[in-house]
């Protein structure tokens, strides 16, 4: 039996570590993430939140996260033939992981979007990246920092820079609001991830993304409705939406999490950078934002683009 665990972990090794395998699902991963810019926007108008109504917005993020860790719970029990339920030992990892992968992050991403444009908030939410690569190197000590991984970031750093000027003057875009407190979802975002890498290796991630949802969820909902945030569906499409929603979260986490205990963190995370352009183009068809697309979007996106094959050029020697 035991011999028949370490064949599985092994070949498990071997598939999730193939850079192919990386690139698809991260890919899909980023597409999926990319999809929520726009989706949050259509959601604010379906449920009648208005763009300082921060308290439905939180109760609008609590309903979808507690649901997609029920999904995340219910798939991943049936692929593994057992019910999934966190270890007593694990259950701090899990409150760990709520508090930065969902609470801090989203409160701060949520309240943040209903104040820049969702090309905008796509591509500064790609400083994540950038973050958690510094802090798996620098601060976990993961991995080594290499000549490579900063030419990687920093390129990706410039990429969100130039796209947060506007005239040429920083002050004309940031608003702390808005942009500053997308980029402090971002660096919540980097913490997640260099714990759930660490969490992996002794927790289930699809456990532990299923589980840390559920709590965030229940406290943001709780949040929300002390508070007096409320929610009026304009439409029935707003539950085939939330639902999808949900199934971002559920589906995305939980593969980047199992990326992440095969691979090394800047292996998966630089893929993020990825996100800015699925939320830029996403962004620009449903929500009709085309007229903010400008020559200094696509030069982001290349130095974006350069970032993540000069880092996966490196691990693949």
């Amino acid at each position: 039996m035991q011999n028949s665990k370490e064949n599985k972990e092994n070949l498990n090794n071997t598939f999730l570590s193939n850079k192919v395998v990386v690139l698809v699902l991260a890919v899909i991963c980023c597409l999926l993430w990319g999809s929520a810019f726009p989706s949050i926007k259509i959601g604010y108008k379906l449920f009648g939140i208005g763009s300082k109504d921060s308290m439905s917005q939180i109760l609008f993020a609590g309903i979808r996260f507690f649901l997609a860790g029920i999904l995340a719970v219910i798939f991943g029990s049936i692929l593994q033939k057992k019910f999934l339920f966190p270890a007593k030992k694990s259950w701090r990892m899990v409150f760990n992981l709520s508090i930065f992968q969902t609470i801090c992050q989203y409160f701060f991403f949520y309240m943040g979007l209903a104040h820049a444009s969702g090309v905008k908030s796509s591509i500064i939410n790609g400083m994540s990246t950038f973050f958690a690569i510094l802090l798996a190197c620098l601060v976990r000590k993961q991995e080594k920092l290499s000549v490579s991984k900063i030419i990687g970031c920093i390129l990706g750093a410039c990429g969100v820079i130039i796209v947060s000027l506007s005239g040429g003057s920083l002050g004309d875009s940031f608003a702390i609001k808005g942009e500053g407190f997308i980029l402090i979802a971002s660096v919540s975002y980097a913490i997640s991830s260099v714990l759930i890498k660490d969490y992996s290796a002794k927790e289930n991630p699809v456990t532990l993304s299923g589980y840390q949802f559920i709590v965030g969820g229940i406290v943001m909902i709780l949040v929300g409705l002390l508070a007096g945030g409320r929610l009026n569906m304009t439409s029935p499409s707003g539950i085939l939406l939330i639902i999808y929603m949900a199934l971002i979260s559920s589906v995305a986490y939980s593969i980047w999490g199992i990326l992440l205990k095969y691979n090394p963190v800047s292996s998966v995370t630089i893929y993020g950078f990825t996100n800015p352009i699925f939320g830029a183009v996403l962004s620009a068809v449903f929500l009709a934002e085309w007229n903010t697309i400008s020559v200094k979007y696509l030069i982001s996106l290349i130095l974006v683009s350069l970032g993540i094959y000069i880092v996966n050029r490196e691990n693949s020697k």
